[in-house]
């Protein structure tokens, strides 16, 4: 018997405006995504890539479709079930910094969170968790007092992922979570999502435009083409045997270590 998907979005368009001024961000969009499966959505900026993130959290409403989680369409719930379903579906953001409230210390922002949507604790229990997790993300426990403009983009990017983390999500959604980092300190970040993801279990739906990224960390591939999903499939047939002309030019893109060959591949696509 297969197993249930966790996620499922089915025919999903959003439009922005009316008349001649609209714009269909998202046409008819559907995919499902199973438990502990990571799903990479890629494709060039403006192809709809995070306003299907901000659909699948409720954050926009979609003209037409559901997005179904656990079997139940989540378009349907109160506000209140809506505010509990955050618990289980978490977002990291593309810049790490302007994720982050400036006016509040590293462990009030890990912290948060739990005060929110886990009243059943107590503020010790809750400062004690935001602690634990500060430590595992690779931050100090003396750091727990400073503000998000004394740490690099790295480490913020560790403080965001370590906020999402610590309600224990069964999705997290990482929308270009290394877009703004540095090559160096995009491997860390990679490296570190994917022990979490060993670690707990999650699945996650990770946003990018680099394939390069994308190859080292999903199970499968959907790729996004204005609005409309164009390719899909796991994620070594994508890379090794791409279908359409839009994935073949987004795999062209990646940058090759051997000068020569870049050269060659450069004169190929012309």
């Amino acid at each position: 018997m297969s197993q249930a998907p966790l996620l499922s979005v089915e025919n999903i368009s959003v439009i922005f405006g009316k008349g001649d001024q609209s714009l269909r961000a998202l046409n008819k969009v559907s995919f499902s995504l199973k438990q502990g499966e990571v799903l990479g959505i890629v494709g060039e900026s403006g192809c709809g890539k995070s306003t299907l993130a901000r659909t699948i959290l409720q954050l926009q409403h979609a003209n037409e479709g559901k997005v179904i989680w656990k079997g139940q369409d989540i378009s349907k719930l109160s506000r209140q079930q809506q505010k509990a379903l955050r618990k289980q579906i978490q977002l990291i953001f593309q810049d790490p910094l302007d994720a982050l409230n400036p006016r509040m210390t590293v462990a009030q922002i890990i912290a948060e969170p739990l005060y929110n949507l886990a009243p059943e604790l107590s503020k010790t229990e809750i400062q004690q968790k935001a602690l634990r997790l500060l430590v595992s993300m690779g931050l100090h426990i003396e750091q727990q007092n400073r503000y998000p403009h004394e740490f690099s983009g790295g480490q913020c990017q560790r403080i965001g992922i370590a906020r999402a983390m610590i309600l224990k999500p069964e999705l997290l959604l990482c929308d270009e979570p290394v877009s703004a980092l540095d090559v160096s300190i995009q491997a860390q970040i990679i490296n570190l999502l994917m022990d979490l993801k060993e670690q707990t279990g999650m699945s996650m739906l990770f946003i990018s435009h680099d394939l390069s990224i994308v190859r080292h960390i999903c199970d499968r591939v959907l790729v996004l083409y204005k609005g409309e999903i164009v390719e899909m499939g796991d994620a070594e047939s994508i890379y090794t045997n791409p279908q359409h002309t839009y994935t073949k030019k987004l795999l062209n893109a990646i940058p090759l270590a051997d000068p020569a060959r870049e050269k060659q591949r450069i004169a190929a696509i012309k």
